[in-house]
């Protein structure tokens, strides 16, 4: 799973700018100014009472004049106008000498602590404080949906990126993220439902999100071929398998139910077999494959489709053999006994067989084989791969091979049955080493018949699937040694050898 993560995101900001009255600034500039020359005009060089210009601009130095009376010019007298006129003579004497003596040194030193005032009281908190809006050029603000300019509306900002409130879209649905939370995989934006349903693993039989165990853990159950998830309860909760396939019944799809009991899914039930006549010519296709291995059976071996009980009452009561617990499907007689088989074509009701017919039988015993019986109602496939088991069993009883290990008998029926299959579902070039040697001869009898379907085909891998990865001593680890051997030897070398010493060749 890509990691993800959870974001939250604010809502959407509108930028704007502080703006003051430029009326305001001047009048308060000029206030502070007047107060200050003012101030500055009263102090003395020596602490005497001698007033001192003030500087209104750059260029010009003016004395202050005193202030006029408030009465009409007309009224004054001679001597008040020439008063006036002495002290202003005298206010532009005291200027000129001022400038000669001080030059411009003294007014340098006045523009020094002018600008550091001026400086200060702009930052006094006087004035409100301005945080200037960054200015933003053209397509510095471009999309990271639709790649347009953003220009002044309302955008978000995630991973670096901006983005319309529009343009902000689920990569699962492509609707608009508007919850203040969503998941982040990798730089993909998802809702949290979405990235659920993407990464969450969901039961394909209930349907459901697997739920989390004790420890906070997403636990579930995979079969190892078909790779179906489902919920650690459906163990243990009476839910049906395929007694063909092991797959599990989905609650939205029905199996079968056969009359024993077991249930049979759609797919392994195109190609079921269900009754001993429409099993006569994949046995007989078998048979002939046999002989295309130079393994002719000279005798017919009877060969009868039977339910699982007539199978398991079969087992117990044949005294030689090994039988692979707990379903056995296939099994080799060599004991006389009376079976019962299914004879006639079963109909199906609704989701149920119906009108099966069934014939007891006496088997004799006049070689050392008597029957081979087979678990009716599993694709044509397993059947022949149980059918090509069995009669191995068949040939080693006829051709006087005794008393083998269950490792050694079981693991070359096992290694046969591989075989025919691998004949069956592979294409001729791509045969495993074991077969291409072992069955040099041999016409495939599909050929003759055309294809399969590609459900059928994955049957067959399934079931080459099992033989392989087996966990018995006798048919895993027998079958594994049987390849091992004739990968090595050849088959007719393995068998010889077998028939000498009862083991494998090493």
């Amino acid at each position: 799973m890509a990691p993800s993560g959870v974001n939250h995101i604010s809502q959407p900001c509108i930028y704007g700018d502080f703006i003051s009255s430029n009326g305001e600034r001047k009048s308060s500039i000029m206030k502070w100014l007047i107060k200050f020359l003012k101030n500055f005009s009263n102090r003395g060089e020596g602490g005497g009472g001698a007033h001192h210009p003030e500087l209104l601009d750059e260029e010009n130095l003016i004395w202050r004049a005193p202030p006029r009376s408030l009465c009409n010019q007309n009224d004054r007298s001679g001597a008040q106008k020439e008063k006036e006129e002495q002290d202003h003579a005298n206010a532009l004497s005291q200027a000129e000498d001022l400038k000669r003596r001080n030059g411009y040194g003294q007014r340098t030193n006045i523009d020094e602590e002018l600008a550091r005032a001026l400086q200060g009281s702009l930052n006094s908190s006087s004035y409100p404080p301005y945080s200037p809006v960054p200015y933003h050029p053209r397509k510095f603000r471009a999309c990271g949906g639709c790649k347009r300019d953003i220009g002044y509306g309302n955008y978000l900002g995630c991973m670096g990126t901006f983005f319309h409130p529009e343009c902000f879209c689920c990569r699962a649905c492509n609707y608009p993220i508007t919850e203040h939370e969503f998941s982040l995989s990798g730089r993909e934006p998802y809702h949290k439902s979405c990235f659920k349903e993407l990464t969450h693993p969901k039961c394909e039989v209930c349907h459901q999100f697997i739920p989390t165990n004790a420890a906070g853990l997403i636990e579930y159950r995979c079969h190892p071929f078909w790779s179906q998830k489902y919920c650690p309860s459906h163990e243990h909760d009476n839910t049906a398998r395929c007694c063909s396939c092991e797959r599990l019944e989905s609650w939205n799809t029905r199996y079968y139910s056969l009359e024993d009991g077991r249930r049979l899914c759609l797919e392994c039930m195109e190609s079921a077999i269900m009754d001993t006549g429409d099993c006569q010519p994949l046995y007989h296709a078998i048979r002939d494959y046999y002989e295309g291995l130079n393994m002719k059976l000279d005798q017919q071996i009877p060969m009868l489709l039977v339910e699982r009980q007539a199978l398991n009452e079969a087992i117990v009561g044949e005294k030689n053999g090994f039988h692979h617990m707990p379903e056995t499907r296939g099994l080799c007689l060599s004991e006389e006994q009376t079976v019962t088989s299914i004879h006639k074509r079963l109909r199906f009701g609704v989701h149920r067989q119906v009108g099966m017919k069934t014939q007891h039988q006496k088997l004799t015993r006049k070689c050392e084989v008597t029957a081979i019986l087979v678990l009716y109602g599993l694709p044509r496939l397993l059947t022949g791969a149980i059918l090509a088991h069995e009669l191995m069993h068949g040939w080693l009883r006829l051709r006087g091979y005794r008393n083998l290990d269950p490792e050694v008998e079981e693991g070359i029926c096992q290694l046969l049955s591989y075989m025919w299959l691998e004949s069956e579902v592979m294409p001729r070039s791509n045969a495993m080493p074991s077969t291409s040697a072992a069955s040099s001869s041999y016409s495939s009898s599909s050929s003759k018949k055309g294809g399969k379907s590609i459900v059928e085909n994955k049957l067959g891998d399934f079931f080459m699937h099992q033989i392989a990865n087996d966990t018995s001593p006798a048919y895993g680890g027998g079958y594994r040694a049987a390849n091992a051997a004739v990968d090595k030897y050849g088959l007719r070398s393995t068998l010889e050898h077998i028939r000498l010493t009862g083991n494998f060749p090493l």
